[in-house]
């Protein structure tokens, strides 16, 4: 059977696969260990965030809840499409978030250790 389910605003298609049902009673189901789910092609694990391309730049959003590490450029340098903007750390994960075009960083909204929510302007380039 597959869903649709909705995570931060974003829609996910999931599909699940029908097992052998087992009917747990309230105090075994607390006991038992839950299933371990199977990874999705469909359901991407950290979607890319798109840039949004606004008259005063191309604003570059974080693409899901976490703290950033480290902050590899400055407001002024020339970057490249794909060069590594920074690292954000989500759920014990470190993530490259990479410069979408070419151009010159106009601003930066965060610093190192800074905590950011999903669709927060991390930079403008």
């Amino acid at each position: 059977m597959k869903y649709v389910v909705t995570l931060n605003g974003k829609n996910y298609e999931v599909e699940v696969t029908e097992q052998e049902a087992v009917l747990l009673s309230a105090s075994d189901a607390a006991a038992a260990p839950a299933p371990a789910a199977a990874p999705s092609p469909a359901a991407p694990s950290a979607p890319a965030a798109p840039a949004v391309v606004a008259g005063d730049g191309t604003k570059v959003p974080s693409p899901m809840p976490g703290t950033i590490l480290s902050v590899s450029v400055s407001v002024g340098q020339t970057i490249k499409s794909g060069d590594v903007l920074m690292v954000l750390e989500a759920m014990k994960m470190e993530n490259d978030i990479v410069a979408p075009c070419d151009g010159t960083v106009k601003q930066l909204f965060v610093s190192k250790g800074s905590t950011v929510n999903t669709d927060d302007v991390l930079v403008v380039i």
